[in-house]
Parts: C-alpha cells; sequence; structure tokens
C-alpha cells in the first residue's frame, strides 16, 4: 500500500512537471492556439454536416471546413485591420497637417454649452484649450503604434505573425477533423464524475458560442452600422469609429453610445440639427435595438452571464491577456462559477437546528 500510494504522489509530481514545461513551450504561440480551438468549436457543427455530405470522408470534411472558414471568419478580420491601420494613420496625418482641426471643434461645442457647463469645464483645468491640439496629436500618434501593433502585427514582425497564422491554421485542421476524439481524450483523462465533465464541457462550449458567435457578431453588426451612418453624414475617418463602437460594444453598460452620442450632441449644439436628429435617431431605434433583437437568437438566455460579471471578465481579460481576453476573460468566469457550483452542489447540507 505504502509503496503504491509513492508510485501515484510520484506519478501525480511527473503529471505536474510535465504539463508546466509543456505550456511553457506553447507559451510564445498561445493566441494561435487558442484561436485554433475556439474556431474549431463553432465550426463543429458545419465539420459534421460535411462528414455526412461527403461519406465520412473526413479530410475532405475538415479541408472544405477550413476554407468556409478562412473565408467566412479569417479574411475579413485580416483586411479590416489592413486598413484601420492605413485610416489611423491617413486621420493621424490630417491631424498632424492641420485639416482636421479638433481642438476647433471642442472650441465651438463648448462655446454652445450654457454658461454653469463652460464653468464646469473651466475648474477641470478644461478652460484653455491652447495645448490639445499637441495632446492630440501625441495620442494620435500612440494611437497609430497601438493599431500597427495590434493588427496582427502588419511591418514589423510580419514574418512571427505568418508563423503563427500558419500554426493556427495547421492545428485547426487537425481540430476539425480530430476534435471529437480529442475531447473524448481530454474527458477520459480529467478525474471528476462523468456527469460534471459533461455539464463543463457543454458551458465551455455554450461560453464560446456566446462570446464569439454571438457578443463578436453582435458588436460587428453595431460597429457596421455605425460607421454606416457616419459616413452617410461625412464624419471623417469613419472606419475608426465603426471600429471603436465595434469594440465598445462587447462591452454591457458601455456600449457603441459612448462614440455617437457625443457627436450627435456637437451636431446639435453646433446648430447641425439634421445631422444631429439622423444620427440620434439611427443611434437609438437601429444601433441600440442590434443588442435586443440579435442576441437572444444568436446567444439564448440560459448562455448568458450577469452584465456586471461580463463587464468585470472582459475588462481583465483584456489587460492580462491584450485582445484574446475579450474571450478567455468570460470564458475563465463562466468556468468559475460552473465550477463553484458544482462544488456547492455535491457538498453535503448541513442541517441547523430548529
Amino acid at each position: 500500500m505504502n509503496q503504491t500510494a509513492l508510485q501515484n504522489k510520484a506519478l501525480a509530481v511527473l503529471l505536474a512537471l510535465v504539463t508546466i514545461a509543456f505550456i511553457w513551450i506553447l507559451l510564445p504561440y498561445y493566441g494561435a492556439i487558442f484561436w485554433a480551438v475556439i474556431l474549431g468549436i463553432l465550426f463543429a457543427p458545419l465539420q459534421r454536416h460535411l462528414l455526412l455530405r461527403f461519406g465520412r470522408r473526413r479530410n475532405l470534411a475538415a479541408a472544405t471546413t477550413l476554407l468556409v472558414c478562412l473565408l467566412v471568419a479569417i479574411l475579413p478580420v485580416i483586411i479590416t485591420s489592413a486598413l484601420l491601420v492605413q485610416e489611423g494613420a491617413a486621420l493621424y496625418q490630417r491631424i498632424e497637417h492641420g485639416e482636421l482641426d479638433i481642438a476647433g471643434y471642442v472650441e465651438r461645442g463648448k462655446e454652445m454649452l450654457p454658461a454653469f457647463a463652460q464653468q464646469g469645464l473651466d475648474s477641470m483645468g478644461m478652460g484653455n484649450l491652447d495645448g490639445l491640439r499637441d495632446k492630440i496629436s501625441k495620442w494620435a500618434t500612440q494611437g497609430s503604434q497601438v493599431l500597427a501593433s495590434q493588427a496582427f502585427n502588419f511591418g514589423q514582425g510580419t514574418f512571427e505573425f505568418v508563423i503563427s497564422f500558419g500554426i493556427m491554421m495547421y492545428l485547426l485542421f487537425f481540430f476539425l477533423r480530430e476534435g471529437a476524439e480529442v475531447a473524448r481524450q481530454v474527458r477520459l483523462a480529467v478525474p471528476l464524475p462523468e456527469q460534471q465533465k459533461r455539464r463543463l464541457q457543454l458551458k465551455f462550449n455554450r461560453v464560446v458560442r456566446a462570446t464569439v458567435k454571438g457578443n463578436v457578431l453582435v458588436a460587428i453588426t453595431q460597429g457596421a452600422l455605425g460607421g454606416f451612418i457616419f459616413w452617410v453624414l461625412d464624419i471623417p475617418s469613419a472606419l475608426v469609429w465603426a471600429v471603436l463602437m465595434a469594440f465598445l460594444s462587447l462591452l454591457p453598460a458601455v456600449g457603441a453610445g459612448i462614440v455617437w452620442a457625443p457627436v450627435a450632441a456637437y451636431f446639435l449644439l453646433t446648430g447641425a440639427i439634421l445631422s444631429g436628429v439622423i444620427l440620434t435617431a439611427f443611434g437609438v431605434l437601429v444601433i441600440g435595438l442590434v443588442d435586443n433583437l440579435l442576441r437572444p437568437i444568436l446567444v439564448g438566455k440560459d448562455t448568458r452571464m450577469p452584465d456586471y460579471l461580463i463587464l468585470v471578465s472582459t475588462l481583465g481579460g483584456l489587460a492580462v491577456f491584450g485582445l484574446n481576453g475579450f474571450v478567455i476573460g468570460p470564458l475563465i468566469a463562466a468556468l468559475f462559477v460552473s465550477s463553484w457550483a458544482i462544488f456547492a452542489a455535491t457538498k453535503p447540507q448541513v442541517q441547523l437546528p430548529e
């Protein structure tokens, strides 16, 4: 018995060490591996459908699914990222050369405010706008650097992006082809009762679909609608604002309104009444209703977490993991809640004396 216990402890230590070492060597490409898993989960239903259509030819079904994934999900993101970098650089050039006088816009907007509001701005140190142009130029420069580094590292780091992209596509093919078997092997290795393992796996898949298929599609729709109305109203750099609105739409209690509402208020304050009314009506009636109409269809009420938990976990995930964090954060939060719910369900209830 003592020898068996010692062997089990040695095996546990060995498993812990090799697992840590394996994760360590995968860390440089964790983003590629992570998105291969996520896309594999999202496109698994299409893979199963094509597998039946192609007479159980797994390679053909996986290759076709991979092609669909490339055309539908991956290439649009790459093209949009490249255009965003180009648009951000053009916006910076317009600010640098004075073609876009944001300080002048702010000054005119301030003059239209009531006296008490102007006094409030002065008390907060926003009365003197002489140095605002320099600050905005500095922020635009930093924003351009962030865009250039985050949008798939175009320019410098292109080779690293190509390697990561190749790894993601290579792994995605095998996850699509062998996904069911890989999931089965992982479940067998987890030392939990079968019912609990099924519950955790179901929660994992639901959160992935809810976050990516649901929240991201809703955010893209809101960003596209916002960019469209900005383009119609001839607001400069509509693509930049569209991406910003899409990103903010991922955060509950924030949303795209934090972008279009100040612009609509500026229009109304500066006398552009028609543009202000159009933007306000479109923002409230179209952009604002997308979330209420599309999210229940794409996500489903049973997969949603409380808004405050989504907000905190999304912001925390972005702070720790970068752009990947908008999926990793809510996923960790959902598994945390599910794990504690399972623990609470299995813990014996203590009967208090009356």
